[in-house]
Formats: C-alpha cells, structure tokens, sequence
C-alpha cells in the first residue's frame, strides 16, 4: 500500500483523538482530550498481548523503527511522529511488511505521553534526531526538556534505557546536560557521556544522510535507576 492510501480520518475543525487501524490519532489543540479512553496496549485494538513494549520520539518515515519490528517480532513497537505525511509512510510500512507488533501515534510526543502512557509500561525509549531548534528563541520547542525527561522517567521501568542520537554537537551538550541533572537517569558511557559508533543500532534517513555528509553521530544512552 502507499501512502496515499491512508486518508485523514477528520477535517481539521472538527479534529479529535481516536484509534483506528494502528494509529492513534492525537491532534494538538483539540477539545475532545477527555473524551478518550486509552484501551491500554495490551488491548486487542492495539497489540492484544503482554509483550515487552518499546517507544522510538521523531520516527519520521519510519524506516528505524518498522526494521526494528522485522528484525523483533516478539516485542512491541510504538512510532511516535507529530506529522500526518510521515505517519502515512509509518503505516504504509506496517501495512506492506506485515507488522502487527508496530502501532503508530500521529501526536506531539510531550503532550501524548503525559496524556495516555501508562506508567511504566515502556521498556526502552529511544529518539533518533529530533530537530536541535538551534536559535535561543525556539528553545520552547526542543523536545528535549525537563517536562519531558521527566515523562520518559515515568513511563520507562526501573533499568530500562532511554536512548538519544544526534548529529548535532550543541545539541548533545544540551541533551547530556538535561539528562545528567535528572536523578533517576544515569548514563551508560563515562564522559564524554556519547559513543559514535553502536553496533546493531540500526539505520535511518537522518543517519545516511548525515552521514553521506561526513557529520558524526552521537549517541547517548542513559539507565532508570
């Protein structure tokens, strides 16, 4: 199937939260937050067993995380993207590889997360390249802040690691700083709390790209104490 295939399942003016064929579908600045009820992700609906459950912020087109469901079938999947375009490839990719362990959540990942993750129900957390917001004015937009963390702390379970990839260098200053300032995370590397080189991570358009270009990626792994 291609991505085209997936139509917006509301107008705009009359947006709402809802679940249907493995998305979730939780639009900003919408009035009906309340009126939903999240199943839990063992229900049927969603994956319909008690799998261990991993969460990938900024999937994009989905290319990291739909190899990942291939390649571990018997663990959970969850692709968090805000844009309705790449959350049609995600699920073109769930569609056409036949991936019912991978559900995707078309939402900005802060609000969704406070709003319907249970707690403690991820048992790794990773983002792939989010977007730096480099300017001192757009710092309200960067994924990684406190509020955040603090909601990756809630959901992971006690040892699950939450995992960060950059190609930024300012960015991984920051993301370390917001990281090492929160008590329940420790990481996994000693200073300089990053390794440029993880076997068997996975590939992504971001890492080609980057990576054609001759940047470094970072990536930073931190534990829940």
């Amino acid at each position: 199937m291609k991505p085209s295939d997936l139509k917006a399942p509301f107008p705009w003016n009359a947006r709402k939260v809802m679940l249907e064929d493995r998305i979730l579908y939780a639009p900003t600045r919408c009035e009906t937050y309340d009126d939903f009820a999240f199943p839990g992700w063992s229900a049927p609906e969603l994956f319909g067993n008690e799998n261990p459950i991993e969460i990938e912020y900024c999937s994009g087109n989905g290319a990291w995380i739909a190899s990942k469901a291939l390649a571990f079938p018997h663990i959970n999947w969850v692709a968090v993207e805000k844009k309705f375009e790449r959350v049609r490839k995600i699920w073109s990719k769930i569609k056409n590889h036949n991936l019912p362990n991978l559900i995707a959540v078309c939402g900005e990942a802060f609000l969704t997360t406070r709003r319907y993750f249970p707690t403690g129900s991820f048992a790794m957390a990773y983002i792939n390249f989010p977007d730096p917001w480099p300017k001192k004015r757009h710092a309200k937009h960067r994924l990684i802040r406190p509020e955040f963390v603090n909601e990756v702390s809630r959901i992971l379970q006690p040892n699950g690691c939450f995992t960060l990839v950059t190609d930024d260098p300012d960015y991984s200053r920051r993301m370390i700083g917001e990281m090492t300032r929160h008590q329940a995370f420790a990481s996994r590397y000693s200073e300089p709390y990053f390794v440029t080189e993880m076997d068997g991570y996975g590939d992504s358009y971001f890492d080609s790209l980057w990576r054609s270009q001759g940047r470094i990626i970072r990536y930073h792994q931190f534990q829940k104490q």
